[in-house]
Order: structure tokens, then C-alpha cells, then sequence
């Protein structure tokens, strides 16, 4: 089964690089894991983004939850990536 947990970004991406730090500590500190999808250098995966965020943000990085359809566009703090990846 797929990760509920997803974060699309670039590789070259530096508002991605900065999120990484926040996700780290969400996996160790909430025990969850976040599937990370490479969308600037293979094309299956920016098909998946373009499906996947059908207009919300157009961007990376770009959180997805797929259990509560909650979306994060771009960087934020660690309160809001806990509150989309707890879904509270």
C-alpha cells in the first residue's frame, strides 16, 4: 500500500532542503513516514505531482496527505507539517 505521507520536490529545490530538517524530526518525533517524490528529473513522478495537485499549488514543495486530503504548498513551519501529517 502507498504512503499516506507525501512530499513532492525538486532536487535542486532550496525551500525543498529546507523542509528536510522538519520532516526528520516529524518521522523520529511521530513516528510516520513521509514518501518523497523527485518531480524536477523523471517524468512519471511529475505526471503523479500534476495529477496529484491538480492545480493547488503548482509547486514544490508540495505535502500531500492522502487520508485526509490535506496539502501543504510550499515551506512551513514544524506546527503546521505535524497538524497536515497527524490530520489535527
Amino acid at each position: 500500500m502507498a504512503n499516506d505521507l507525501i512530499e513532492f520536490y525538486g532536487r535542486e529545490c532550496p525551500h525543498c532542503h529546507r523542509m528536510d530538517p522538519l520532516v526528520v524530526k516529524l518521522e523520529k518525533e511521530e513516528k510516520v513516514k513521509v514518501e518523497k517524490i523527485e518531480v524536477w528529473h523523471d517524468e512519471k513522478n511529475a505526471a503523479l505531482f500534476q495529477k496529484t495537485d491538480q492545480g493547488k499549488c503548482g509547486g514544490v514543495p508540495f505535502f500531500f496527505n492522502r487520508k485526509t486530503q490535506q496539502f501543504i504548498c510550499g515551506e512551513t513551519d514544524y506546527r503546521g507539517l505535524k497538524a497536515w501529517a497527524t490530520g489535527k
